[in-house]
């Protein structure tokens, strides 16, 4: 029955069931929540935007009432109306994104890039004819290339002012900035900030407070003793100073980006760019040229143009252009000699107390300042470091430095490139080192070295609270230790390995980097295959950390223990006052003999004043007391050099043990001795990764016992048999397949010519192989679910612990290869097989020339046919849809809810047309 019985009442709305609203049981649910309305269900489906049951999850089912006067077949007028409004409604949506797609990827960068050529041009006749350099077709796509850079480093610029306002606003702006305020008297008569001219003196903290609002002056004549009226602008401007007091020049400060918040709530990303279908885009483009024009002229022209004059007029135009970096060197000359002015127009303000003009050029001030330290800091650093490693790697690749000048000469932009990105690798890895030394030696061992983790260094809130001298002094000590320190680790792990190497093992090096296009192996194939496959298999284990942990601490307890240097490295936490508390203060724990406690040599009285220093200077980074031994210095002496033995007997074994293995082993594959060293180290590494991580997992079985340490083989043994099994299907199969079929359908119709015999090399292809099915994966698990995505999202699921071999097999690897190996083999049969055999030219058959074109066009051929087949059916499908929605609008006049055990059964719930509203 499709009414509910007596007493059975609507879950929603707690009444039972009339003719008019009859009581309905669309899902699984039963008892008091079985039945409810249609009404109450669609009302609550509107609320929930939930198309199912949120109890039993299931799916709710409406079937469609039609007009009793509706067609068998609709008209064709009406399917032509339908067509033609669709038709228009794409044609409409394809002249705006085309207009949107034209004005921020055409308009935009097009005309940023002209703008910047005509201001850097340095003639009047570029300016005249910019309007017709804007219409000009030259160049186009170059031109827009290169706009889009420059519109991204405008935005960029752009960005990090604004992120340095909020810098500023949150940390409150330096002290310099507040203390020339024009002194005003208090109602006691006494002067506030009496001692402003003594504390301008002295050096402001790094992490000052934001300033507090000037009080309000009374009103009155000036005190005696005040200086006589100035002219008429420096009273206009006193006067507007005195007015805006607590609101002028505090609020242009105190700038609240909640307002901000607040004005863009209704700005989404479709509006602004014009996704959303209207035309306010248009404005927006508007003002991001005129955003983008304005920063080229401030941010580029003029410092460029100020350092350009500068350096003509002191002879140094020629050392400049023999630089090869013209523009980047003559525009930092310029920021230097305008952050100059800015100083000096800064302090001529604040002598002539015009307040908000001071105000003004103080911030800028410290926008050039920044930025020039930002450059120096982030730039040059990285680029010593990058250049540093080269001339001390030269020797392992047969290199000199007349190559490097070659090569710089040649392409000076992007070799400083490349060096810069080295140096930022090298130093980013140092300090990871670094951090995980942290977590294991004693906190205040590494006092020399800056916290990263620590929660009041703010590199850039320094830059803009001290002034330029001490920053300058402090940044270029720091650099120095940096240099030194960074530079004699390279020496050490990689000249000094070298020229050892050389001696002992002259046939080992150099490694083989060059490229040969005649090799039966794409280095292009091997890239890929060590960037998808080898290097995040190895990084993402995330085994390797603690491993590397595991043997700093272990070196650290061998050399603490050596040299008795344990309560230095590691602290008391071993030993047995460890019951005490932690002090991380520069108090020594009670019962402790430290350097606080005792008198110490001057060597240790020196470590403790820099500790005491570095916690003063860099905040609190922690300190922990410790005991010192006798010959303090000497032991530090030995550590030292322990040390230096340990990273140099470390760089050897990474230099040379990985590179043997993998060559042994890629000369068994291969079958040649020249091979690309960074894929012979990769394998290698790999290997000895996977030999190690066997080894720790057999040392952490033995306590275990022989009994389950037989079982846990087994165990292992089989899930290692199957993930060999899994892998031969998944990672070598499959990716050999895909490789070979998209050499056949896009790579061979493409390069090789009818008259030449194609080639394949099966290494090659499933290394390419390797890279498409990943990128085939990856699209899958983003796109719609269907089988294909069900079963690798459950492979992942399941992991290689809990490997399922036959589903794997049967969802996966069965299907995937069968398709494969149908598009490999139908349309080979068809082209060697069928075809001569039925023949094309009649009776004389098929001839040798047609046959080759069928066989090579057959794969690319078949192709288009499944994509036609494809674009078809998408077609159809739309037709059809089209088709319900034109008889829906003309003719649906409502929808009843379909009950579950009826739906179970298959039959059709139907009610009369009066049940369901219209």
């Amino acid at each position: 029955m499709d009414t509910a019985d007596e007493g059975d009442i609507c879950r929603v709305c707690r009444s039972e069931g009339t003719p008019d609203k009859p009581l309905y049981h669309p899902c699984v649910c039963t008892g008091s929540i079985k039945f409810i309305h249609q009404e109450c269900l669609v009302q609550w489906l509107k609320h929930s935007r939930k198309e199912y049951c949120e109890l039993c999850k299931h799916r709710f089912a409406f079937t469609p009432i039609y007009s009793p006067d509706m067609p068998t077949r609709l008209p064709i007028q009406d399917i032509c109306a339908g067509l033609l409004a669709s038709v228009g409604t794409a044609i409409r949506y394809w002249f705006h994104y085309t207009l949107v797609a034209f004005a921020w990827l055409g308009v935009v960068p097009l005309t940023a890039c002209r703008i910047y050529k005509c201001l850097f041009t340095g003639s009047v006749t570029s300016l005249l004819t910019l309007p017709l350099d804007m219409l000009s077709t030259d160049n186009l796509l170059a031109d827009c290339l290169q706009g889009c850079f420059v519109v991204t480093c405008t935005l960029c610029a752009f960005i990090s002012l604004v992120w340095l306002r909020e810098q500023i606003v949150h940390g409150g702006p330096p002290l310099w900035l507040e203390h020339h305020q024009q002194p005003q008297p208090n109602a006691a008569g006494q002067q506030p900030n009496e001692a402003a001219g003594q504390g301008a003196a002295d050096d402001p903290p790094a992490n000052p407070p934001a300033h507090e609002a000037e009080p309000e002056p009374p009103d009155g004549p000036p005190e005696q003793g005040e200086e006589p009226e100035q002219d008429n602008e420096e009273e206009e401007g006193a006067a507007a100073e005195d007015a805006d007091a607590n609101n002028g020049a505090q609020d242009d400060m105190n700038w609240n980006a909640l307002e901000w918040d607040r004005a863009a709530e209704e700005l989404t990303w479709e509006r602004m760019l014009g996704l959303d279908g209207s035309l306010v885009f248009l404005e927006h483009v508007f003002w991001v040229v005129s955003l983008n024009t304005l920063f080229i002229l401030v941010f580029a022209f003029c410092p460029y143009h100020i350092g350009h004059f500068s350096v003509m007029g002191l002879g140094f135009e020629e050392y400049v252009q023999a630089s090869q970096f013209e523009g980047l060197i003559t525009t930092i000359v310029g920021y230097i000699l305008l952050a100059m002015t800015l100083i000096l127009c800064h302090g001529f303000a604040a002598l002539v107390r015009f307040q908000r003009s001071r105000r003004l050029l103080g911030v800028c001030y410290i926008v050039v300042k920044v930025s020039l330290l930002v450059v120096v800091e982030i730039g040059v650093f990285p680029l010593i470091c990058g250049w540093w490693l080269d001339i001390c790697s030269l020797e392992m690749f047969d290199a000199s430095l007349k190559d490097r000048e070659q090569s710089f000469k040649s392409a000076p932009g992007t070799t400083m490139f490349l060096h810069w990105l080295v140096g930022m690798v090298y130093v980013f890895y140092f300090a990871s080192f670094i951090l995980l030394l942290r977590e294991v030696l004693r906190p205040g061992v590494l006092w020399f070295l800056r916290n990263l983790n620590d929660p009041d260094f703010n590199p850039v809130q320094e830059m803009i609270h001290l002034p330029i001298y001490r920053h300058l002094r402090r940044h270029l000590r720091r650099f120095i230790l940096s240099v030194v320190v960074f530079g004699s680790i390279v020496l050490l792990m990689l000249w000094l390995p070298i020229r050892m190497i050389k001696l002992l093992l002259p046939a080992f090096l150099p490694y083989n980097v060059m490229l040969y296009s005649d090799a039966p192996v794409s280095e292009l194939s091997l890239e890929l295959l060590l960037l998808q496959v080898v290097l995040p298999a190895l990084l993402e284990q995330g085994h390797t950390r603690q491993w590397l942990k595991g043997l700093v601490r272990a070196w650290t307890v061998t050399a603490g223990y050596l040299l008795d240097l344990h309560s230095y490295l590691l602290g008391e936490q071993e030993d047995d006052e460890a019951n005490q508390p932690v002090n991380n203060n520069n108090n020594p724990a009670p019962g402790h003999h430290n350097n606080n406690a005792n008198p110490a040599p001057a060597v240790g009285e020196g470590l403790h004043a820099a500790h005491q220093a570095i916690l003063q200077q860099g905040g609190p980074i922690g300190f922990q007391p410790y005991h010192r031994p006798l010959r303090f210095p000497f032991r530090i002496v030995l550590l030292i050099g322990f040390m230096c033995v340990t990273l140099l007997v470390s760089s050897l074994l990474c230099l040379t043990l990985p590179v043997f293995a993998g060559r042994w082993l890629m000369s068994f594959w291969t079958g040649s001795s020249k091979i690309h060293e960074l894929y012979t180290a990769a394998c290698g590494l790999y290997v000895c990764w996977l030999s190690i991580r066997g080894a720790t997992v057999l040392l952490a079985w033995m306590p275990q016992g022989r009994t389950i340490i037989m079982i846990k083989v087994q165990e292992w043994s089989l899930m290692i048999l199957k993930t060999l099994v899994v892998a031969l299907l998944v990672a070598g199969v499959i990716p050999l397949l895909l490789g070979l079929l998209f050499e056949l359908v896009i790579v061979a119709p493409l390069r090789v010519p009818l008259d030449q015999t194609p080639l394949l090399y099966p290494w090659q292809d499933w290394a390419l192989g390797v890279l498409h099915a990943k990128i085939i994966a990856a699209i899958t698990l983003m796109g719609p679910q269907w089988w294909l995505k069900t079963v690798i999202e459950q492979v992942y699921a399941n992991g290689i612990r809990n490997i399922d071999l036959h589903f794997i097999i049967c969802k996966l690897a069965a299907p995937v290869i069968s398709v494969l190996l149908l598009s490999l083999c139908v349309p080979y049969v068809i082209a060697a097989g069928v075809v001569p055999a039925v023949g094309l030219s009649g009776v004389s058959g098929v001839t040798p020339e047609m046959q080759i074109l069928i066989q090579r066009r057959i794969y690319p051929f078949l192709l288009m046919v499944v994509s036609i087949i494809g674009i078809l059916s998408f077609q159809i499908r739309q037709f059809k849809r089209l088709y319900e929605h034109i008889k829906n609008d003309k003719y649906l006049v409502g929808q009843r809810l379909v009950n579950y055990e009826r739906k179970a059964r298959g039959t059709s719930s139907v009610l009369p047309p009066n049940s369901i509203p219209e």
